[in-house]
């Protein structure tokens, strides 16, 4: 395990810091690094929700180390079970993922961010693509952004390089909420995080497939995957112990209790 990715564990929530002097770029051992830790949470079904921050004040992260580029890393090299940074191309991570994000996401580490369920800004976060003046490609985001928020101004963010504020970030529904400073971040999300942990996890599971299988393909053909079952988490949660627990406790008007089995 690198010694830039320290995690900590708190009942089923995961929290997963990122401290690498000055800037949190993520070279390549580090974003192997973070795949492993991801790819650990998601097989480790004591786990339900992780959290994503990074250490320091100024970066949440710059993205790519354009020094260890410089110095060897081949910018196509093997960045690990989950793509850049642990997360863009983990297989079946049906779990919640909070981003925490306080500082500059730049680059990569915008989409870095981008690749969590969940973003929750400090005020003063900022974010950016300066790809475009490197004369190389925001690949991921290139990819993310036209789908998540109005298509000239995603654009705008790709061929300008321009900052992006935390609130104008919010308005188009890149982050789920603004926070004054630090200590509220930290509040906001480990608040949602607790509130997840508490939920159905094949439930959630189901979410982020359906949610992932919709990405590409039409309504009608994802909504006959759903309703015939051809999604193995829906599968699996209709033919769970959890599948009929939310009915039971409805009826017998007691708060549920979700085995995740």
């Amino acid at each position: 395990m690198s010694d830039a990715v320290r995690t900590r564990r708190e009942g089923g929530i995961l929290e997963v810091t990122l401290d690498r002097p000055k800037a949190n770029a993520i070279d390549l051992a580090t974003s192997r690094a973070m795949g492993e830790v991801f790819a650990d949470f998601r097989d480790d079904p004591a786990l339900r929700v992780a959290v994503l921050r990074t250490a320091g004040d100024t970066f949440f992260s710059a993205g790519w180390d354009l020094k260890a580029a410089a110095g060897g890393d081949p910018v196509d090299g093997d960045y690990g079970v989950g793509g850049f940074g642990g997360l863009q191309e983990l297989p079946d991570l049906n779990k919640p993922v909070l981003a925490a994000v306080h500082g500059m996401a730049v680059g990569g580490g915008f989409e870095l961010a981008l690749s969590c369920d969940l973003i929750y800004a400090s005020r003063s976060s900022r974010f950016a693509l300066p790809e475009i003046n490197a004369g190389t490609l925001a690949d991921a985001a290139t990819i993310k952004l036209p789908k998540r928020m109005p298509y000239h101004v995603a654009m705008e963010l790709l061929l300008t390089g321009r900052w992006m504020e935390a609130e104008e970030a919010q308005r188009w529904g890149l982050v789920n909420a603004v926070l004054d400073d630090e200590s509220a971040l930290t509040a906001k999300v480990w608040e949602v995080a607790r509130l997840l942990e508490a939920g159905p996890p094949l439930v959630f599971a189901t979410i982020k497939e359906v949610a992932r299988a919709a990405e590409g393909a039409p309504f009608q053909e994802v909504l006959e995957q759903v309703t015939q079952r051809r999604l193995p988490t829906v599968d699996t949660l209709y033919s769970s112990e959890d599948g009929l627990e939310g009915f039971k406790a409805f009826t017998e008007k007691r708060a549920p209790v979700w085995k995740g089995r």
